[in-house]
């Protein structure tokens, strides 16, 4: 039987040539079939990734109070405290409707930003400060590590996906060398007083990933679903030690969706699961804001022109980042518009 979302080892990736040969094939099976891989040789440290988790966790058991000082100054800043049902992610996809999800987050960006004009002047605040809690002072040191490693792994699946597209070595380097990087640390707890979720409704609503390439930790415990290429909705439990690794919509615009961004959601826990809580903490290597994305001249034929135009990659951010807060369909590329109204 095939797994779904296949495991693929990333420690021989600085090795010789042919075995980042065969680490760029795994990736190119993955990325053309499912666009989700669990990766294990990944460099990241047990104590950085555990220290992260306990950082977290008292993050979210302030008082409410505590966490909505850490509210960002408008919904375009993409930084600080989400609170729980404040945003329903179905309207990146270009819903007109949609219910609460039901998490919430804490997002953070670069937390040392150079003083250069691109950043200065970086339009929609892509670099704001990020929103620290003075009674958590753990919480900094513990994120910004965890942050740092996982820009680093992120970088280098940019190089794999180089090589499996066949250009050259770094060749995206020059798109997220700025990139407007985030990290969201999500949380999914029943607690009492919560209403009963709504038929249909998430605790993260179905989407897909706004920029290159997503690092995500995952607790391993049921919840996560990714459409496969059945068109239903599958599980996603990542093996112990693993990160998940999956593509977003400027990936998908490069490779003309040779390579998917695939559509995934978290359902509520059920009965049997007996797991009510759930953590994720998702790094998103996002183009910098003024990469122009165009198809590559070898994901597009005659038969099979570009299926998308060019865009601005912080336009197309913005855009998704708006719509699930507002209440709004978003603009920007909507590559799953064609599998959305066939999900099962």
């Amino acid at each position: 039987m095939v797994e779904l979302v296949p495991t693929i080892d990333l420690s021989s990736w600085h090795g010789d040539s042919s075995e980042r040969t065969a680490i760029a094939a795994q990736v190119d099976a993955a990325c053309s079939r499912v666009g989700f891989m669990q990766i294990v040789g990944h460099g990241l440290p047990d104590d950085v990734v555990n220290t992260m988790l306990r950082a977290t966790d008292a993050l979210f058991a302030l008082p409410l109070a505590d966490k909505l000082a850490l509210l960002p100054p408008h919904p375009g800043v993409n930084r600080g405290y989400a609170p729980r049902a404040a945003e329903s992610l179905a309207y990146s996809q270009g819903a007109e409707k949609a219910l609460p999800d039901l998490f919430e987050a804490f997002n953070i960006g670069l937390d040392v930003v150079p003083d250069e004009p691109f950043y200065r002047d970086a339009p929609h605040e892509f670099f704001a400060p990020n929103l620290w809690p003075a009674a958590l002072p753990s919480l900094r040191p513990a994120l910004t590590t965890y942050f740092d490693h996982a820009v680093g792994l992120a970088s280098t699946l940019t190089d794999v996906f180089a090589l499996a597209l066949r250009l050259p070595e770094r060749w995206f380097r020059p798109y997220v060398d700025r990139s407007t990087l985030t990290m969201r640390v999500n949380h999914y707890e029943g607690r009492d007083g919560d209403t009963v979720p709504e038929p249909g409704q998430m605790r993260m609503g179905a989407h897909t990933d706004y920029g290159v390439v997503t690092v995500l930790y995952a607790d391993p415990v049921p919840g996560l679903q990714i459409l496969g290429p059945d068109a239903r909705f599958h599980d996603v439990v990542p093996r112990p030690g693993a990160l998940l690794v999956n593509l977003g919509d400027m990936t998908a615009l490069w490779t003309n969706d040779r390579w998917r961004s695939t559509l995934h959601r978290v359902v509520p826990p059920s009965a049997a699961s007996g797991a009510s809580r759930r953590r994720s903490v998702a790094l998103f290597l996002d183009a910098n804001y003024d990469a122009r994305i165009a198809c590559l001249p070898t994901c597009a034929t005659a038969e099979q022109p570009a299926k998308y135009p060019p865009v601005l990659a912080g336009d197309h951010l913005i855009e998704k980042i708006l719509g699930p807060r507002l209440g709004r369909a978003s603009g920007g590329v909507h590559t799953a518009r064609d599998r959305v109204n066939r999900q099962g």
